[in-house]
């Protein structure tokens, strides 16, 4: 599947160099680099619930486990498997009732992705946050990793949190109140500049 990366990336990365010391050294460190999107919906909602509370790389792994059981990661896969058929792959039981669930939701058209382009931040997420397994992280990595939304802030992503206590607090956490106050200082691009913050702390690109 090729991958895709935003128009506004150029733009968003230039605003906030020019606004924010850290973020101008950031982006020198990663140019060239993009967030990308894999394109295909099913994919990026199940890669979010497998890195669930879990280190990217435990996230990559468990995934190639997950995805060469399948063979072919789609919905009527991941159906026709079942539970049992996914035992084994390292994921834990929740996960992988989530999992089906969600599979469940794509085969029998309960999720439709052809309307979600028009859907504002906020609708979409209420949408997505029906599904069992899908909380507003997970729908924040939706936003973020397939439709490549500029402004979305995951105040509840540990690795958000961490970054901007060693970047801005002398290494300590952040209180919400005050992340969703640094969040301000990035808008219209706080996508991009969690994306920096995500880079700075592990070398591995963050991709659902």
């Amino acid at each position: 599947m090729v991958a895709n990366s935003p128009t506004y990336w150029g733009k968003a990365s230039h605003a906030l160099a020019a606004g924010d010391v850290v973020m101008a050294r950031l982006v020198a460190a990663h140019a060239g680099a993009t967030l990308v999107s894999r394109g295909d919906p099913f994919v990026t909602l199940a890669r979010s619930i497998v890195g669930q509370q879990i280190s990217v790389k435990a996230a990559d792994s468990v995934w190639a486990r997950f995805a060469g059981r399948l063979e072919a990661v789609v919905p009527e896969r991941v159906v026709a498997l079942g539970a049992e058929g996914l035992a084994g792959c390292g994921l834990s039981q929740r996960k992988i009732e989530y999992l089906c669930d969600l599979a469940a939701n794509f085969a029998d058209g309960r999720l439709d992705p052809n309307g979600w382009g028009a859907l504002d931040d906020a609708e979409l997420i209420a949408e997505l946050c029906r599904v069992r397994g899908i909380g507003r992280w997970t729908a924040e990595m939706f936003l973020i990793f397939n439709l490549m939304r500029p402004d979305v802030f995951p105040l509840d992503d540990i690795g958000l949190q961490r970054a901007v206590g060693v970047h801005y607090l002398g290494g300590e956490k952040p209180s919400r109140r005050a992340l969703a106050d640094f969040g301000e200082r990035w808008r219209p691009w706080r996508s991009v500049a969690t994306w920096y913050l995500w880079r700075s702390l592990d070398p591995v690109p963050v991709a659902y």
